[in-house]
């Protein structure tokens, strides 16, 4: 799939995040000349494996390792700058060059220790069955800070010191009250200390922060491929996702033009990643969740660890239930499907096609988590193969029944498949003609 072909286009995923959108950004980027990271933060985790080397992202975008692309992190990401620069100091050290390459936007959201600790602490807090699983990265708690527009303050603040002290100092006050009244909080935070911190960070951050957005439009103008890259997956979308377990943005294809500053129009392709089955992190309804041996065996073969904490994935079958109403939310043009060499070996692959909640059958997703809690999959049976995918390199390579689960999942989706993951290598990939 050429950059030409696609025009300006937008990865996102269709599941709860770790489809394998970084390996698919990855294998693209070549053939554009920006990667735009537009939402999430530290919370999410793309992994590339080039070879033998595995890499995992948080911050940057998945085009950073291909140095002639212009890697760019736009204002919907929210910035916790100790993780960033941690992240370039070590693919630096493993030969990564960063440098022009990079563009920081300065309007992006900027994440605190106390983000993080609140984070922590509500968590805590919450009784066992309202847990949200969160990642702990202080994300939610920094999109809280940003739309209360009181407490939230950018990566352009950072650069008017006597302002940005002043600043902290009362956000930092009225955290310390805050999670004092709340919590079991015994260790307030020092204003000048994480103000001194915070700006050491600025002065590290300064060749790469710019008008992301200006500088967007340029590339824009100029006829320049750009390559928008989303963050965790649809069903974690703020307002359209699985709602209270969801991430605290737009991870959709809303998400886009408003997370990276570009007009709609700007994007013509829209890419869709699917994971040949289901996993999910953290607390939520998962219909399809298989809690026995089929579904540690997923997990294993599929490697299913989480890239940012490392707790284990839940798995499940494919559920074309809930990617559906992602697909209509989003309206993918194309669609990767990943994972599928984790398939193999399976005798029966069953997919869900409907709900069954209190006796009646649905084929939409419900508007409540308790009500998804109650969902029995409805499946159709498509028969397993036994053959080794990681090898071929073509649609006609992979063995009938891997064609035909291809197939059924594009006439689910109503779009068609034209990459295919059957490894986690970026050169185990296909290209399947539409």
């Amino acid at each position: 799939m050429e950059a030409r072909e696609l025009g300006n286009t937008c990865v996102i995923g269709l599941q709860w995040g770790d489809e394998g959108k970084g390996g698919v950004v990855d294998a693209l980027a070549p053939d554009f000349d920006v990667v735009v990271r537009y939402s999430g933060g530290a919370n999410a985790g793309h992994t590339i494996v080039v070879g033998a080397e595995k890499f995992a992202l948080h911050q940057l975008p998945s085009g950073i390792l291909h140095p002639q692309v212009v890697s760019m992190i736009a204002c919907g990401v929210v910035l916790d700058p100790a993780v960033l620069l941690g992240e370039i100091e070590a693919l630096e050290a493993r030969g990564v060059q960063i440098g022009e390459n990079l563009r920081v936007s300065d309007r992006a959201q900027l994440v605190f220790p106390y983000h993080r600790r609140q984070d922590i602490l509500a968590e805590q807090a919450a009784l066992p069955n309202s847990r949200i699983g969160t990642t702990a990265r202080g994300v939610g708690p920094c999109h809280a800070d940003k739309v209360s527009r009181r407490w939230g303050i950018r990566v352009a603040e950072l650069y008017d010191a006597r302002r940005f002290r002043a600043r902290l100092t009362t956000v930092i006050a009225h955290k310390n009250a805050y999670l004092s009244a709340l919590y079991d909080f015994r260790e307030p935070f020092d204003a000048n200390a994480m103000t001194e911190e915070y700006l050491a960070f600025a002065e590290r951050l300064r060749p790469f922060v710019t008008d992301t957005t200006f500088e967007l439009r340029g590339h824009i103008k100029q006829g320049r491929r750009v390559l928008f890259e989303g963050a965790q997956g649809a069903l974690l979308d703020i307002d359209h996702g699985t709602y209270p377990y969801v991430t605290a943005a737009h991870t959709g294809i809303g998400g886009a033009a408003t997370g990276a500053g570009a007009p709609p129009a700007a994007i013509r392709t829209i890419l869709g990643v699917v994971k040949a089955y289901s996993t999910r992190v953290g607390a939520g309804p998962m219909p399809t969740e298989l809690n026995n041996e089929l579904g540690e065996r997923i997990r294993e073969l599929g490697g299913e660890f989480g890239t940012t904490t490392g707790r284990p994935r839940r798995c499940g079958w494919f559920d074309a239930v809930a990617a559906a109403y992602a697909c209509m939310f989003n309206g993918p043009t194309a669609l990767a499907l990943t994972h599928l060499d984790t398939l193999s070996g399976f005798e029966e692959l069953p997919v869900c096609v409907a709900y069954r909640i209190d006796g009646r059958v649905t084929n939409l997703l419900p508007a409540t988590a308790y009500q998804l809690e109650r969902a029995e999959p409805v499946y159709e049976t498509l028969p397993g193969w036994r053959e080794e995918l990681r090898h071929c390199r073509a649609f006609n390579d992979l063995p009938r029944a891997a064609q035909d689960y291809v197939r059924f999942i594009e006439e689910r989706l109503e779009s068609p498949v034209r990459i295919i993951g059957v490894g986690p290598d970026r050169a185990q990939t296909i290209e399947k003609e539409s």
